[in-house]
């Protein structure tokens, strides 16, 4: 507008001038006075008063479109502002949906494991480091959580370990961790063994299953559960799958690598498990 108004106010300051001028010549007429401006005008005539009359429109349009111009922008920015707004909600609601799902989820687990007392805990964020595969949680001490609790998801699923604690943080380590050793068991006959992380699988998102019993029947797809021996994992907690076996020391000595059943990239939400009954 401030572009229009610097091409075109020369224009429009000459049209106000004539408009102005026509007013005085009306109110001369009104008192019964004459003089030279009167009979200026009255020699223009009709064409000074049509020129006049198209920029007193001409101006009118212009207003109209600056009134208009400025509505708009006044509906835009409200339009915007409920749009925002709206979709803060459906984000909100979407949230909600899910952590509903999540406590659903884990409520038909606890139905199935009475001794356990969980505490729920938002995923705050996770480690940058190569070195480690491990994220800080937002609950610790002063909740109940403990070093060396064992962590797992809505599905009861093996996440991880708390390996560090502050009053109201944790630092949790996933089961592909370096740091990470649970004894599982593996198959349809519970063949024990070590699940523990290695460097060059915990890129791969896999973990390493060692030191299996002589004599171990184990498969391509079977499923991995926590033992429950040494009370630091509760018995029975999934943990994964076997993706494949290896053999080393010239086939003598076999091992497996284990997918995890809980996905880490789509977790935001876990549950420390404080308290659960020790198998002897």
């Amino acid at each position: 507008m401030k572009r229009y108004l610097k091409k075109y106010g020369i224009r429009l300051g000459a049209g106000v001038l004539v408009l102005a001028l026509l007013i005085a010549l009306a109110a001369s007429r009104r008192e019964g006075r004459t003089g030279p401006m009167q009979n200026l005008f009255a020699s223009l005539g009709e064409p000074v008063q049509q020129t006049v009359e198209s920029a007193a429109g001409w101006l009118e349009g212009i207003y109209g479109y600056i009134y208009k111009y400025d509505r708009l922008q006044e509906e835009n920015e409200s339009l915007r502002i409920q749009l925002a707004d709206a979709q803060a909600q459906l984000r909100d609601a979407a949230g909600l949906i899910e952590e509903n799902e999540r406590y659903r989820e884990l409520l038909g687990y606890l139905e199935k494991h009475s001794d356990f007392d969980t505490e729920a805990a938002r995923i705050i964020s996770w480690e940058t480091s190569n070195w480690t595969d491990a994220f800080t949680i937002s609950k610790g001490e002063k909740h109940g959580v403990k070093i060396g609790d064992c962590v797992i998801s809505s599905a009861g699923e093996l996440v991880g370990q708390v390996t560090e604690l502050g009053p109201d943080w944790a630092v949790v380590c996933t089961v592909i961790d370096v740091n990470m050793s649970v004894g599982v068991l593996v198959g349809e006959v519970s063949s024990a063994a070590i699940l523990e992380g290695e460097f060059s699988l915990m890129q791969k998102g896999l973990a390493r299953l060692s030191y299996l019993a002589e004599g171990a029947i184990v498969l391509t797809g079977d499923t991995v559960t926590t033992s429950g021996k040494g009370g630091l994992f509760p018995q029975g907690v999934v943990v994964g799958t076997v993706e494949e076996l290896r053999s080393e020391a010239g086939g003598q000595t076999m091992f497996g690598l284990i997918k995890p059943a809980c996905d880490f990239t789509k977790l935001s939400q876990v549950f420390v498990v404080k308290e659960f009954e020790v198998v002897e």
